[in-house]
């Protein structure tokens, strides 16, 4: 996956259909559906795969996760109308060679029908033909958990990228949300959502370790969200990713914040880059 280039104009036309013709940039999930979609289903997945190729010889792997529970599941849709500013500042002045990006979404996989969608790496509209694929489910459980660690289990063991294989150059994820993971990933849940045959669990922090030898992570909080400001959820992300999170004030500067912290990537000391309204917790 990976190739072709973005089209603004393929992008407004597709909007404009979607206008013309009363259809969501949603569909798949505002017709009902309570299913992942096949494209997005992480369930016997190898790998998804982030390559270098002629047309784009040094890819950058870019991963936005979004909760999809609660006061959450309206991210997408924000994220959606955003994408050609999204596109245009992250490869603005050259800021980021050959981005590639991956969406999925993170449900609650103790009771959710849909606790994990993941998408492929993509550098043109396809990226938004995965994001219609999404379904908002906006369920999730209590206790202001949701299924973080098995994304996190997904990507540290079910995502190569050249990036880091040729340049020892790791990729980017970001996690939005406004809720904790759980303590650790469990067997029965990586079994029954991803097929893979875990003998036990592993604690969170164990696979976060392994998950950033390949990429670069960041937790993102939304203020507004149900638990935007929560003490306890952001001491929790804090200590498991130090600086790596951010309070974000206004979702519409979600695009922003995220191709300010790819940019700053080689920054030396390197250190997250707020928009005017992200901020450390």
């Amino acid at each position: 996956m990976g190739s072709g280039r973005w089209s603004t104009d393929v992008y407004a036309a597709a909007e404009h259909y979607r206008a013309a013709t009363g259809q969501s940039a949603f569909a798949y999930s505002d017709s009902g559906a309570r299913r992942v979609h096949a494209a997005l289903d992480p369930r016997d997945v190898f790998m998804r795969e982030c390559r270098d190729s002629d047309e784009h010889p040094a890819s950058t792997p870019i991963v936005v996760m979004f909760d999809v529970t609660g006061s959450m599941r309206h991210v997408p849709r924000v994220l959606q109308a955003e994408l050609p500013q999204l596109l245009g500042r992250l490869t603005q002045q050259g800021r980021v060679t050959d981005p590639q990006i991956m969406f999925g979404a993170i449900g609650d996989a103790t009771c959710d029908r849909v606790p994990l969608q993941v998408g492929q790496f993509e550098s043109d509209n396809r990226m938004d033909e995965d994001l219609s694929r999404i379904v908002l489910e906006g369920g999730g459980g209590g206790g202001k958990r949701e299924s973080y660690e098995l994304a996190m289990y997904f990507l540290a063991r079910h995502v190569v990228t050249d990036s880091m294989v040729q340049r020892q150059k790791k990729g980017f994820l970001f996690l939005i949300g406004d809720e904790m993971p759980y303590q650790q990933v469990k067997p029965d849940e990586v079994g029954a959502v991803i097929g893979d045959d875990l003998r036990q669990p592993i604690p969170t922090r164990e696979i976060l370790a392994e998950l950033r030898r390949k990429f670069e992570v960041f937790f993102i909080l939304p203020t507004a969200a149900s638990h935007g400001g929560d003490r306890q959820v952001l001491r929790t992300w804090r200590d498991l990713l130090g600086q790596n999170v951010l309070e974000l004030d206004d979702l519409a500067d979600i695009c922003e914040t995220i191709a300010r912290q790819v940019a700053s990537s080689d920054d030396e000391p390197r250190r997250p880059q707020l928009s005017l309204t992200a901020r450390r917790w």
